[in-house]
């Protein structure tokens, strides 16, 4: 066999094992999808055996998203997780950079202490501090409101962790002719730090976004009221003690998967980028 067939070989393999891999990864959103175009019926009898009608329907419906939005007003959890999202993606991004810059620009009494227990934070289960959580935010009043789900989730340790890794590669010359010239600290954050550290703030945003799109357990406690709850817990709504909508459950899970995909394609790229920085370092 001579080189060049060995070649062709390989990249067969690795092209058989992609595909393998691309069908693993969409099978389940090609499933939830045709599942979604179903009867409640049509879904569970041609569930089992397991065969090609389970993939194909006999007769596609939309009446499961048009159901979703005019009979359960899907569209209110929807815009109420887009508000959670968007705010505290902005003072996430705010506050977590802030605080980054200080560890990295600054020199004062228990930093290091400080910087441990930003560590010590993202290590820590969510579950571990809902109760007492739950108990501060209960004593502010902020239980059944935005602010309930939004403030909790601005102070992030592994964000912080990210922006001190990445401003730790900005040269400290730059700095310092910018402090030369006159410029105050607040100026150099805004005009300097801000401007070269887009991949490390769109990686923030999206971490944060993915973070409260899929946050269940914290909304559920603080989120009584219908009129504020979020797409993850209008979705569980569907799964009653005696029934279950599964036709309306693979509907809104496909609404919820395909706006974060969408938003994450386009910034693959400096969500990538952001993750690496300062992983290596010279």
């Amino acid at each position: 066999m001579t080189r060049k067939q060995k070649n062709i070989i390989i990249k067969v393999l690795l092209y058989a094992v992609l595909l393998v891999m691309v069908f693993v990864s969409l099978f389940p959103i090609f499933y939830c999808f045709t599942a979604s175009l179903r009867t409640q019926e049509e879904l569970f009898q041609s569930m089992f055996p397991f065969t090609l009608k389970s993939l194909i329907p006999e007769n596609l419906i939309f009446t499961n998203y048009i159901n979703l939005f005019v009979k359960y007003d899907f569209w209110r959890p929807i815009m109420n997780t887009l508000i959670v999202t968007l705010c505290t993606i902005v003072l996430g991004c705010l506050c977590n950079s802030i605080a980054g810059f200080a560890f990295t620009c600054f020199e004062f009494k228990g930093k290091k202490i400080l910087y441990a227990l930003v560590l010590i934070s993202f290590m820590v289960p969510f579950e571990s501090i809902a109760i007492p959580l739950y108990s501060v935010a209960n004593k502010l009043k902020m239980v059944d409101t935005y602010a309930g789900m939004i403030v909790p989730a601005i102070a992030d340790g592994l964000v912080a962790f990210l922006f001190i890794q990445f401003f730790k590669d900005i040269p400290a010359q730059l700095l310092e002719a910018a402090r030369v010239d006159g410029a105050s600290w607040p100026k150099i954050f805004i005009k300097i730090i801000m401007p070269i550290s887009k991949p490390i703030f769109i990686t923030a945003g999206l971490m944060i976004f993915m973070n409260q799109w899929n946050s269940y357990m914290w909304p559920l406690l603080v989120a009584r009221s219908k009129e504020i709850r979020t797409i993850q817990i209008a979705v569980s709504q569907f799964s009653g003690e005696r029934s279950i909508q599964w036709t309306y459950i693979y509907a809104a899970s496909l609404i919820s998967a395909i706006i974060p995909i969408c938003l994450f394609l386009p910034f693959q790229k400096y969500f990538v980028e952001g993750i690496t920085a300062g992983s290596v370092k010279g």
